[in-house]
């Protein structure tokens, strides 16, 4: 199970912090990332990042501005979110997908796991 937290109502231009928690899963061999749906659009790719954590991808529209991390031991992942934009609004999802590089996982949307999402909204 993954938990997302961190979500709520920010001005553009602010950030915000999201966390994404694991438990009862194995977080072994999991690729995690962050996915994100704006109502009337399709679900994107947003940050993925390897077991590792040496890898990362992102999304064109999010590149500079956020930054993903994740603590193996903590089983957790960080989406830091900065100069957020009100195109940014959506509702963000945490997933996994077992073995999977993070072009094919954030670029095809491709996951194994889902959390229940959290939703950003930026707006004045």
């Amino acid at each position: 199970q993954l938990v997302e937290s961190g979500g709520g109502l920010v001005q553009p231009g602010g950030s915000l912090r999201l966390s994404c928690a694991a438990s009862d899963f194995n977080w072994a061999g999991y690729t995690i990332g962050w996915f994100r749906q704006a109502p009337g659009k399709e679900r994107a790719g947003v940050s993925c990042i390897t077991e590792d954590g040496v890898t990362t991808n992102y999304g064109d529209s999010v590149a500079g501005r956020f930054s993903i991390s994740r603590d193996n031991a903590k089983k957790t992942v960080i989406l830091q979110m900065n100069n957020l934009r009100p195109e940014d609004t959506a509702v963000y999802y945490c997933v996994a997908a077992f073995m999977r590089d993070v072009q094919t996982m954030c670029g095809q949307v491709l996951a194994d796991i889902w959390g229940q999402g959290t939703q950003v909204t930026v707006s004045s």
